[in-house]
This record gives structure tokens, C-alpha cells and sequence, in this order.
């Protein structure tokens, strides 16, 4: 098992070693074998070579199982090629996973009173290949237009990975397609081929015009499930949705194609904070939790929750949640408590059923 690690800019190379330092410690306790390849893609790289990203980092990307990355800086510049989209595209990378999901006791320690963290279960699904991220653009001093590009074999897959998500044993089998179809008629092709798709796979399924949606799912997100929708609309919403998590820094994402995995905090560079050693870890860390719920490994997923609840619990937290600890005083109070609760056999019993744990 190869797994590259992708610091890239500003606060992604302060929160990616907390979130590998707790791989480290299951890989040198467990004797896992993953072996971890350092890779230097982004804006600082661009900066040094006039390149952000290589045909040779890509090639390294895909003789990797998985990607843990931290975050880039995009800059304004026409030869600055982002260096997401085309990882994405190389390496087909078409769903993009956002769980909506509040670490137990972050309504309490943030005094949200008007909703209950067990309103909110939702993960955001998008298409992560084509619509207005299509890449195809012409850019001139009068007029500049982006092709949105729709096709059914797109639409058809992500449908297919969202309803398949819905259909789990954790979910309501109920889908939400997300469109906006009575102006941009490219997504009534979205819509039909999402609807006939969850339909022939027994998933319950509704749509939503997307300014609605928005409005509805920070004011009744009890009410959705598993929603998919377009790229563009996806990337908005997601983050969106991390004011019911009370922060983003604690969304965190993953990005699947059918033989590779990339997991990354939904934060960004964040170049205000970068370097202060304020940045919160959570996001990073809580991705690596998906990259271990994606590898089978249930148990160390259960294990990283429940200790990033427990800094929660604790209020060892980072000022963006109204704390004074810094990035690696998180951290390193996670690691300390996954090594805690490890050794007194936390999470076997039910290692699947993460909805239970409490601080």
C-alpha cells in the first residue's frame, strides 16, 4: 500500500503532519506496510520551477493507492494551471465526497442552541469531472466564456456512487438530486439520468432547484440524506455546509475514481493564518478517518473520532472554535488520546456504528 502525502501551501503544511503522525502511529504499531511518498506539488513549487505540478509528480500520484493532501494556493495567472483540477482529471477522480456530519459536542462548546447535532447526517456528493470545471475556456479582454459540460455517462456515474451510498446499511436509501434545470436546460439531462438511476436501483429519490436547497438545508437539514448535484453547485454547497459543523475547519472531503482515493481538508491554504500555528488540525485529521473508513480499517476510524470528540469535550481547541491551543497542541492531544483509547480497546465492539460515541 502506497500512499502519497501532499503537504502543498500555506496551512496544509502545518495540519498534514498532525494527521500523520496518527498514521504513523497505527502503521509502526500495527505493521500495516504503508509505505508514504512524499510529493511537492503547488503554488510554492510554480514559485521555484514554473511549474505547480509535473508530469512526473503525476505518474508518482498514480502508483499511489491514496493521497493524503493538505491544501494549494491557486493564484490569478494565466500559465498557473490548477493543480487540483487536473490531478482530478489524471487520475479520474469523478465523486467528490463532503460528509455533513458534527463531531459530538461541538453544538455545546460553540453554544448553537437553535438546532441538535442529531438533525444533521448528510453527505454532499459531486460530480467531480466535468460542468463548469470542464477546463474549456477562451479568455479574452472583451469576453470570456467557460463551457459547462454535461453528459450522461458522467451524470449516469455519479448517480450510481451517490444511490449506492444511500442504499447503505447507515443511510435512509434517499437520494436528493440538486439542479437548476428551469434556467440551465444542460441539467435536465443531470437531472433525468440521476432520477432514472437511483430509481432502477430501488433508492427513494427527490430534486431540489439549487438557490432552494440552499436555504433549505441550513434551515431543515434534518430533512436530506444523501444528496448529489454538478460540480460548481457541489463545491459551493459543500462548503456551505460547513457552517453546520460548526466551522470548516472541521469539514473534512475525499475523492474516489475506481482505483485510487485522495482525502483532503475542505479549508484551503488559508495564506492569512498560514504560518501562526493557529490553523485548526480537525479537517486534516478527520480525512485521514475517511482514508481509513475507505481502506476497511473501521476500528482506527472509530478511534479518530472519538478522540477528536474528545478535544471537543475537552476544549482543547484552536481559536477559529474560541480556543487558545495551537495547531500541534491539538494535535497532539488527538494522538495522545487515540493512543489512550487504543490501548483500552476502544470501538471494538461496534466499530461500524460511529453515530453512538460520546465524549
Amino acid at each position: 500500500m502506497r500512499t502519497a502525502i501532499i503537504e502543498g501551501d500555506g496551512i496544509g503544511k502545518e495540519v498534514i503532519p498532525e494527521a500523520v503522525a496518527i498514521l504513523d502511529y497505527f502503521n509502526e504499531t500495527y505493521d500495516w506496510g504503508i509505505e508514504k511518498v512524499p510529493v511537492e506539488v503547488g503554488f510554492g513549487k510554480w514559485e521555484r520551477t514554473g511549474s505547480a505540478i509535473t508530469d512526473e509528480d503525476i505518474a508518482v500520484l498514480k502508483s499511489c493507492n491514496s493521497i493524503l493532501f493538505g491544501a494549494i494556493t491557486t493564484v490569478i495567472d494565466p500559465s498557473y494551471k490548477s493543480v487540483l483540477l487536473r490531478i482530478r482529471k489524471e487520475l479520474d477522480l469523478y465523486a467528490n465526497i463532503r460528509p455533513i456530519l458534527p463531531i459530538p459536542g461541538i453544538y455545546k462548546l460553540l453554544k448553537i442552541k437553535d438546532r441538535k447535532e442529531s438533525d444533521v447526517n448528510m453527505i454532499i456528493v459531486r460530480e467531480n469531472s466535468e460542468g463548469l470545471y470542464s477546463g474549456i475556456e477562451e479568455i479574452g479582454d472583451e469576453k470570456s466564456t467557460t463551457t459547462r459540460v454535461i453528459t450522461k455517462k458522467a451524470s449516469v456515474r455519479i448517480a450510481a456512487f451517490a444511490s449506492n451510498l444511500a442504499a447503505g446499511a447507515e443511510r435512509k436509501n434517499s437520494l436528493t438530486v440538486v439542479h437548476k434545470s428551469n434556467v440551465l436546460k444542460s441539467d435536465k439531462l443531470f437531472l433525468d439520468s440521476c432520477k432514472q438511476t437511483a430509481e432502477s436501483k430501488g433508492v427513494n429519490v427527490s430534486d431540489k432547484l439549487v438557490d432552494i436547497f440552499a436555504y433549505d438545508m441550513i434551515m431543515t437539514p434534518e430533512k436530506y440524506d444523501v444528496v448529489v448535484t454538478t460540480n460548481l453547485f457541489g463545491d459551493i454547497l459543500s462548503d456551505l455546509g460547513a457552517v453546520l459543523l460548526g466551522s470548516i475547519g472541521l469539514a473534512p472531503s475525499a475523492n474516489f475514481g475506481d482505483n485510487q482515493a485522495f482525502f483532503e481538508p475542505v479549508h484551503g491554504s488559508a495564506p492569512d493564518i498560514a504560518g501562526k500555528g493557529i490553523a485548526n488540525p480537525m479537517a486534516a485529521i478527520l480525512s485521514l478517518k475517511m482514508m481509513f473508513e475507505w481502506m476497511g480499517k473501521k476500528r482506527e476510524a472509530c478511534l479518530v473520532n472519538r478522540a477528536v470528540s474528545a478535544a471537543i469535550h475537552d476544549k482543547i481547541v484552536t481559536p477559529d472554535l474560541g480556543g487558545k491551543y495551537s495547531t500541534k497542541e491539538v494535535g497532539d492531544f488527538i494522538l495522545s488520546k487515540v493512543r489512550q483509547l487504543d490501548a483500552a480497546s476502544f470501538c471494538l465492539e461496534d466499530p461500524e456504528d460511529m453515530s453512538k460515541l460520546k465524549p
